[in-house]
């Protein structure tokens, strides 16, 4: 009956996260899973540790990883340092941005919002030259009835209605026209975690203590419980270091459970690793404890990381921009890639024996690994070699001499 409604809905453009329709899109839920659950936005989501760990692990992981663009040709690329697409991508996106800079503001609209859109500046040519960010909240995107888009950013009391060419949108999972707003789906999560916060800050607030009553056996006068409440109203809001006493056999009775009973510290853990979880991010590279969830140890568990959650999310980068930044010339000729090969270095020994073995089996010269260590290229460095002493390859069949024993000293051809 519900997959019927659905389907029904569909047909009028309401079918929810996963439908298309015309006119204007969102990536916000059609309904709330648990009725209740305050919509905190950013700011509010920002002020919980966790959400800031996550998004400024993910977003500084990527933001800090270097964008080259390579031409190709008959199967063979070079970095395209002279070309202006070098220099948005790689230099800098428009006049007042440094490239990490931009991308961090790009990824913090990706990763809460589940959209980032850039306002792509260009020739006559249609050639890119700048790249401004523009607020995810500022943006509403509409599918006209031909099936083009358009975007309308609204900033200052204005609006700048936006061609689909004229801007870079890269987007989460969705339904191909808008990408999920996460905040928005992990509502109820956010809200468990700031209920939790604030119940912590005003437990400790009142110095840990429960709030309760005073009991006496015999009725007061309106003089006396006013004489009570000010003697003994430091009991549950006065210095805890103070000792209390309890006059005329008056008893107190705590009404409120306990942080032990409310499992307030349990709570607050499990929500560390649920948010984590939101974010496809290890509770252990955001301070959590818990390290063996995932993996035989902490170094596992950061390759599982950045293969699992930020390899895919630098795939999406790359071909949004290849997509809505480069023009139909430019992807015949050029192509972008974000540089994953610092996150996977491995230590110096593993990386020397690496090299070793290119350098012997004629994969890459001297040069090519000098290069990727930084240090200066040598004299002879560029020719590939070959395991038997090391000869260059166009002279394997020629040299003799300096073999090992019991071995002939003449490279057969």
């Amino acid at each position: 009956m519900n997959r019927f409604l659905t389907s029904f809905l569909g047909w009028f453009g309401w079918g929810g996260a996963l439908g298309q329709h015309s006119g204007q899109q969102s990536g916000a839920p059609s309904s709330a899973l648990i009725e209740g659950s305050s919509n905190i936005g950013p700011d509010g989501a920002m002020q919980l540790s966790t959400v800031w760990s996550c998004v400024w692990l993910l977003a500084n992981t990527i933001a800090t990883l270097p964008f080259f663009v390579y031409t190709q040709k008959d199967g063979m690329r070079k970095l395209a340092r002279d070309t202006m697409l070098w220099g948005i991508l790689h230099n800098s996106p428009n006049s007042r941005m440094t490239p990490v800079e931009f991308w961090v503001a790009m990824l913090l609209n990706l990763f809460l919002r589940g959209n980032a859109y850039a306002r792509i500046e260009r020739r006559k040519n249609g050639e890119a030259i700048a790249l401004w960010p523009m607020a995810a909240d500022q943006v509403q995107m509409h599918v006209l009835d031909d099936g083009s888009i358009a975007y309308e950013y609204y900033i200052g009391g204005n609006v700048a209605v936006l061609s689909e060419d004229s801007v870079l949108h890269i987007k989460e999972i969705g339904n191909g026209n808008i990408g999920f707003a996460r905040l928005d789906y992990m509502r109820a999560t956010t809200t468990e975690a700031a209920n939790a916060q604030k119940e912590a800050s005003k437990l400790f607030a009142n110095g840990g203590k429960p709030t309760g009553i005073l009991m006496i056996d015999r009725v007061l006068k309106d003089d006396q419980r006013k004489a009570i409440k000010a003697n003994f109203a430091d009991l549950a809001e006065g210095d805890t270091s103070r000792i209390k006493l309890l006059e005329a056999d008056m008893k107190y009775q705590q009404i409120n459970l306990t942080p032990q009973d409310q499992q307030l510290l349990d709570t607050r853990k499990f929500t560390v690793e649920e948010i984590c979880r939101w974010f496809s991010v290890p509770p252990v590279m955001v301070g959590h404890s818990n390290v063996t969830a995932w993996g035989s140890g902490v170094e596992q568990i950061i390759e599982g990381f950045f293969k699992s959650t930020i390899r895919p999310a630098l795939v999406r980068i790359e071909q949004a921009v290849t997509k809505r930044v480069l023009t139909p010339a430019q992807r015949a000729t050029l192509t972008v890639e974000i540089s994953f090969d610092a996150l996977l270095r491995a230590n110096l020994k593993d990386r020397m024996e690496i090299y070793a073995k290119g350098v012997q089996n004629g994969l890459k010269t001297r040069n090519e690994c000098r290069q990727l260590e930084n240090d200066p290229p040598i004299k002879g460095g560029d020719e590939l070699t070959a395991q038997t002493n090391l000869a260059p390859l166009r002279m394997l069949g020629q040299i003799q001499g300096g073999g090992n024993a019991g071995t002939s000293n003449t490279v057969a051809q």
